[in-house]
C-alpha cells in the first residue's frame, strides 16, 4: 500500500482517542511547543533560521506558478490544485461589491504575492484592482524586481502604500501571531482607517486563554523555529467594538487543529470586519 491509502487504513481502523494521542506524539518534535512567560523567553528559545532559504525556496516555487509550470504554491510548497481560502475570498468580494468594484488591497506580510496568485482568476474579473505587499526589505526587493505588475505592487512600509494607493482593505493573513506586540501594531493601523480588515489564519486557543509558544516548522517545509501567540478569543474580540463590525467569522483550515501543551487545542480562525459609520 502506498502511504496515503495506509493513513486512511488507520483512521478508520483505530478508535478516536488513540488518534489523537498519536497526533500529540507527532506534534512533540514539529509544531507548537511551550508556555512561555514572555515574548522574550519565546524568542531565546526559537533559535535561528536561514531567512535567504526560505525566500530562495518560495521565489522558485512562486515563480514556477508565474510561470504557468505549476498551479498553487503556500510556503514554498507547489501543490497540483489551488486550496482556496473560500472564505477569505468571499471578504475580499464583499468588499469589492459593497465599493462599486474597487478593490484595492494592503497585503500586510503577503510574501511575495502568494495570495494574489491564489485568488488572481477572480480577482482579474474586477474593473478596478490593486493587491499591494508590505513586507519586510529582502521580499520588497525580490518582489520589484520578479512579480511587480501594474497590479501587484510591492512596498517597504505600509505609509507609503497608503499615500500611493489608497486601499481599502485591509489583509493580515497569518501574521499576526508572529509579531511581538500585535494589539501595538493593530492600534496604529487603526490610524489608516481602513473601510475593510480581513484576518485570516490566526490561531485561538480553545481554553479561552492567551499563550506564548515556539513553532517548529516541519523539515519538508523548510527548516526554521520562531516565538507564535495563540491568542485568547474574548481579548481579541473586545478590541475592535468600538471600530469595526464582524461581518463573519469562518474557520480557517478547519482539518488543522494545532495540539497544545496541558491538553489545550487551538485551532485557526479568520474575521471580516467593515468599519463602522460614523
Amino acid at each position: 500500500w502506498d502511504t496515503y491509502v495506509m493513513r486512511r487504513f488507520l483512521k478508520e481502523l483505530l478508535p478516536p482517542l488513540v488518534l489523537r494521542y498519536l497526533r500529540r506524539l507527532k506534534h512533540r518534535r514539529y509544531g507548537w511547543i511551550g508556555n512561555y512567560a514572555s515574548w522574550e523567553d519565546a524568542k531565546r528559545d526559537a533559535g535561528s533560521y536561514d531567512s535567504e532559504k526560505i525566500i530562495e525556496k518560495v521565489y522558485g516555487a512562486l515563480k514556477q506558478v508565474k510561470e504557468g509550470k505549476a498551479v498553487y504554491e503556500r510556503d514554498g510548497v507547489l501543490f497540483d490544485k489551488i486550496e482556496y481560502s473560500w472564505p477569505l475570498l468571499s471578504g475580499l468580494m464583499y468588499a469589492s461589491a459593497r465599493t462599486q468594484g474597487r478593490l484595492h488591497v494592503l497585503d500586510f506580510g503577503g510574501s511575495l504575492g502568494s495570495t494574489y496568485f491564489q485568488n488572481k482568476k477572480f480577482l482579474d474579473g474586477l474593473k478596478d484592482v490593486s493587491w499591494n505587499v508590505v513586507e519586510q526589505k529582502h521580499f520588497v526587493d525580490l518582489g520589484i524586481k520578479a512579480f511587480a505588475t501594474t497590479t501587484l505592487k510591492f512596498f517597504y512600509d505600509i505609509e507609503t502604500c497608503v499615500a500611493q494607493q489608497n486601499p481599502n482593505v485591509l489583509l493580515l493573513s497569518s501574521v499576526l501571531q508572529y509579531l511581538g506586540d500585535p494589539y501595538a501594531f493593530l492600534r496604529e493601523v487603526l490610524t489608516y482607517d481602513f473601510e475593510y480588515m480581513i484576518i485570516d489564519l490566526t490561531p485561538f486557543s480553545k481554553s479561552g486563554k492567551e499563550r506564548l509558544c515556539v513553532q517548529h516548522v516541519p523539515p519538508q517545509i523548510y527548516e526554521a523555529s520562531y516565538p507564535c501567540r495563540i491568542f485568547a478569543q474574548d481579548t481579541f474580540d473586545a478590541f475592535f467594538e468600538s471600530n469595526y463590525d464582524l461581518v463573519e467569522e469562518f474557520h480557517a483550515m478547519p482539518e488543522l487543529v494545532i495540539y497544545l501543551s496541558g491538553n489545550d487545542e487551538a485551532i485557526y480562525k479568520g474575521f471580516i470586519y467593515q468599519r463602522k459609520k460614523r
